[in-house]
């Protein structure tokens, strides 16, 4: 029962710890209390991509004329797109169980409270057991994040789990909230032919992205038929009669709308409640546990990563946590993460990707800067694709040359993303981005054409 390494929790932020520490001749042990995986694997970032490649596929069909192509009908089988998603997050869960049981790692399920002097109850069919070890990595992630005036019912009020799984197809949805899980719900239940209405509290819809980003994505949303409603907020919902009456406050005044279906997609909240933090002295604020660079907490032997503690709430910053964390631990020079080189995601159509400073964070941040933009309808493989929608956005501090930020919105944008990352972790200039020769005809031909149009210099626009 001594381990040298416990960890709590086995999302991407937990396995992944997992995995590295034994990795590094750790004797290790990792606890779950539902599935291994976590919410990403299991609730989250695989079986949604899942859903909404269904989707994708529908609306390729929908549209094969487009292509030259007769398709007729075509028809969406609801419970067969559900049991696709949950059939891929099985498989990948099984994955993890694989991929324990290579690395040697103890998987200990049940729930978890940690105590002191670097011991973990955890709790199954209730039986409780002690363990001990060196090094307790907290990562317990997030779940949905509840509003007073929104409580979710789990039937006409959801959140992101239910909606992944109801048991039909609903007339009609309203979703509150539109980061990522918000717009990605709203694509795929529009695409399968609900009714969508999106309400956001802010001005733009996905407002962590740059501003233009926001109008291209609100454009093509109501292009296929998604209504939008910005500064607006959800007061109430009636759910006492079949469906929801929905109360909204806008600027000119509140108006009510009819739905099948309310989803509630404002945000997560982390995992900490009953998990023995403040018997053992671990601090928090604001609802995170609070670390240093390397995700030590306070106590001694006691860490924490991924959507418990501060910093973005991604699959891929939790592992990249966990990782930086172990090595730590191991006595490995380890570089802190640059929390400003984190690519974000969202897998709507068309996607939208990320990374640094926004336009207007920039100019915030006192930099001169030079912007350059080109747009996939300028794009051949995007005129061949089928799929002009949106463009590539770069800035640039205009006295070095630094890639300030990139934000991109079209089709495929996702996987491309990934260049900006490397070149800013590289510090490459737009010169040596101009001059890096793209592939020809390509969605990521855009990344070089934008970067020449900040220097006047752009060939195809």
């Amino acid at each position: 029962m001594n381990y040298d390494i416990i960890v709590i929790g086995s999302g991407p932020g937990g396995y992944v710890a997992a995995i590295r520490a034994a990795q590094l001749g750790f004797k290790t042990a990792i606890v779950e209390r539902e599935s291994l995986g976590g919410i990403c694997l299991n609730w989250g970032c695989i079986p949604t991509k899942a859903l909404l490649k269904s989707a994708q596929v529908f609306e390729y069909l929908n549209h094969a004329k487009d292509y030259g192509i007769s398709a007729d009908n075509i028809k969406a089988d609801f419970g067969g797109v559900v049991k696709r998603s949950r059939d891929v997050a099985e498989g990948m869960s099984k994955g993890i169980q694989f991929l324990m049981k290579k690395n040697k790692i103890d998987v200990i399920m049940g729930t978890a409270k940690v105590k002191a002097g670097k011991k973990v109850d955890v709790t199954a069919d209730g039986k409780t057991t002690t363990y001990e070890g060196k090094h307790i990595i907290i990562a317990t992630g997030a779940r949905s994040r509840q509003l007073p005036n929104l409580p979710q019912d789990g039937k006409k009020i959801i959140g992101y789990r239910e909606a992944m799984v109801l048991p039909k197809l609903p007339k009609s949805l309203v979703v509150v909230g539109s980061g990522a899980i918000g717009v990605e719900f709203a694509y795929f239940y529009a695409t399968m032919g609900t009714k969508v209405t999106v309400v956001e509290f802010l001005p733009n819809i996905v407002p962590v992205e740059d501003e233009e980003v926001s109008k291209q994505l609100e454009k093509s949303f109501k292009k296929v038929g998604i209504d939008i409603m910005v500064d607006s907020s959800v007061e109430s919902v009636d759910t006492k009669g079949d469906g929801c009456k929905v109360n909204i406050k806008t600027k000119t005044g509140n108006v009510t709308l009819d739905a099948e279906i309310v989803l509630s997609a404002v945000g997560i909240e982390a995992n900490i409640t009953g998990l023995g933090l403040e018997e053992t002295g671990v601090k928090t604020d604001k609802g995170k546990i609070l670390t240093d660079k390397f995700y030590a907490t306070n106590v001694p032997g006691y860490y924490a990563i991924g959507d418990c503690v501060g910093g973005q709430a991604l699959a891929h910053v939790a592992s990249a946590e966990g990782i930086t964390c172990v090595e730590k631990i191991k006595g490995m020079h380890v570089d802190a993460i640059d929390y400003n080189n984190i690519p974000g995601c969202t897998y709507c159509q068309p996607e939208i990707a990320s990374v640094g400073f926004t336009e207007k964070k920039a100019k915030e941040a006192g930099y001169t800067i030079k912007v350059g933009k080109f747009p996939f309808s300028a794009s051949g493989k995007a005129s061949a694709s089928g799929a002009k929608d949106g463009f590539i956005k770069i800035i640039f501090d205009a006295k070095y040359g630094e890639i300030l930020g990139a934000h991109m919105i079209g089709a495929n944008v996702t996987e491309m993303i990934a260049e900006i990352v490397a070149l800013r972790k590289l510090e490459s200039t737009g010169h040596e981005l101009i001059k890096t020769i793209h592939p020809h005809p390509t969605m990521s031909e855009a990344i070089m054409e934008a970067a020449a149009a900040a220097y006047g210099e752009v060939i195809h626009l």
